[in-house]
This record gives structure tokens, sequence and C-alpha cells, in this order.
């Protein structure tokens, strides 16, 4: 288990590893050699603590490992589908425990106009003159400051 960590929040209980160790896929050791695969335990609680606070994957506590690393089992194991396995097991065993009403199901959402987003087409207003900073014409002279400090134009 991931030692040090910064609270007992973090780390995953013995019971619930034992419930998703099952889901997790198996890594054979590799005859190329190179560095060892992280332990699959410090990989899940490094996930679930990315996903629990909000940091960034090269933020994470050093205690679970690499944030790139960690990040890469989270980008494969979302492509095999073992977040959704978890899903799937957590709602059946509530089912068992609690009892989900599946007959009566609602979804709520709200779509909405960003307050001040506009139209994406809107039409451009009509500015004739330009603006501030642009090229002047040959009948304008630009504004500089004279060496007394005052302005002329």
């Amino acid at each position: 288990m991931v030692a040090g960590c910064a609270s007992k929040f973090h780390q995953i209980s013995d019971a619930l590893w034992e419930r998703i160790e099952p889901l997790l896929p198996n890594y054979k050791p590799s005859c190329n050699g190179g560095r060892p695969r992280l332990p699959l335990r410090d990989v899940v609680t490094g996930i679930f603590y990315v996903l629990r606070t909000g940091c960034q994957w090269k933020a994470m506590p050093a205690q679970f490992g690499s944030g790139s690393a960690i990040h890469a089992y989270f980008q494969e194991w979302v492509q095999a589908g073992i977040f959704e396995k978890l899903w799937r097991e957590a709602l059946a065993e509530y089912d068992c425990l609690q009892g989900i009403e599946w007959q009566w199901q609602s979804l709520d959402g709200a779509m909405t106009k960003a307050p001040l987003g506009g139209e994406k087409n809107r039409e451009k207003p009509d500015r004739s003159g330009q603006t501030w900073g642009q090229a002047f014409g040959a009948h304008r002279r630009g504004w500089r400051a004279d060496w007394r400090g005052r302005c002329r134009r």
C-alpha cells in the first residue's frame, strides 16, 4: 500500500481492493528487461487521487508513482473498458444492497446559451474609422510626446 500518503482518505481499503483487483488486466513481466511495472494498487490509488482532487497528473504526490506513468495506465484502462466494468459492478452491488428502481428513471439537464456569448455569425459593427494603434491616413498625424514632456499633434 502507498505509504506516507497525504491522508487516509486517499488510500484504498483492503475490501475495495479485493473487489477491484479481479477486474484489472494481468501484466506479465517483460523478458526484454527494463523498468518494472508499478504496483497496480498504487496505480489505482493514484488514479482515484486525481479523480477525487481534480489535480493535474503531473501534480500528484510522488508516493503513487510518476504522474505520466499513471496517466498512461489510466488511458489504457479507459480504452480497455476497465472503468465501465467497475461502474457496472458497483451498480449491480448497489442494486443488490439498496435496490435501484429500474422502471423509473429521470434525467435532468439544461441547455442554454452563454450569457454574453453572442451569435456565432452575427453582423460586425460598421466602423468607418480606424482603431487606435493602426496606421494613420495621409491627412492625419499621430500623437507623440514632445521632448519637454508636453504632447503635441
